[in-house]
């Protein structure tokens, strides 16, 4: 059986974890990376020189913000309405421009494209890579770039995996979370539209901890 997706029930669950971010992560300034170590790996010239980007599930809107320190046309989309609402409250003044939606409604239906399109641990994880990357590619610039990241799968456990919201108690607020080998995002990538793709795991700093899946894909033409 499908992934089973409530948009009502994830959008729920979205907005009680963004209730729960603390108004020092968002005073703490701009900040981009793609792992979830800080100071570890690369930086926002993985997605090259773009004039435009686009964040799908942007969260706290940081990364938008430092990209658009950089002169970059940002725009972010996140399904919750209370991060959507705290984020442009926060980044608007500073040109960042965020959006409340679903993010296949959003593809499906913005008008305009991208030079780069991203995700950091955001939507990526979180939408049907079959439904989702073809729109990603569609909506990019020829030669654009999609870049995301990610936990690594775990060994075995492929395809959508469910999540319930925190604590195992309470409402039965789910959502999933989709995870594949680097050879199998390659493959899907390459079958979306995508000229070329990369995918490869980052070893965490420290010997032993979870290490971030990062994937890079480019349309055809420049």
């Amino acid at each position: 059986m499908p992934a089973q997706h409530d948009i009502d029930s994830e959008r729920e669950l979205w907005d009680t974890y963004a209730a729960g971010v603390e108004d020092s992560v968002f005073d703490a300034g701009p900040a981009f990376r793609w792992t979830q170590y800080s100071g570890h790996g690369p930086g926002p010239d993985l997605l090259g020189s773009p004039a435009s980007a686009l964040e799908i599930g942007c969260g706290t809107g940081r990364a938008l913000a430092a990209l658009a320190g950089r002169g970059v046309e940002v725009t972010g989309v996140d399904l919750s309405p209370v991060m959507a609402g705290r984020a442009a409250e926060r980044w608007g003044p500073s040109g960042v421009r965020i959006h409340c939606a679903e993010v296949l409604d959003y593809l499906g239906s913005a008008e305009g494209t991208w030079d780069a399109i991203y995700s950091v641990f955001g939507a990526v994880w979180f939408t049907d890579p079959l439904k989702l990357l073809p729109l990603a590619a569609s909506r990019l610039n020829p030669g654009g770039v999609l870049a995301f990241s990610q936990p690594p799968a775990i060994p075995g456990a492929y395809g959508p995996q469910g999540m319930y919201k925190g604590g195992f108690a309470g409402r039965a607020l789910y959502t999933y979370r989709y995870s594949y080998t680097p050879r199998r995002w390659v493959g899907l990538l390459r079958r979306s539209g995508f000229e070329s793709a990369e995918a490869s795991v980052l070893d965490a700093p420290t010997e032993g901890h979870i290490g971030t899946l990062i994937v890079t894909a480019r349309t055809p033409g420049a």
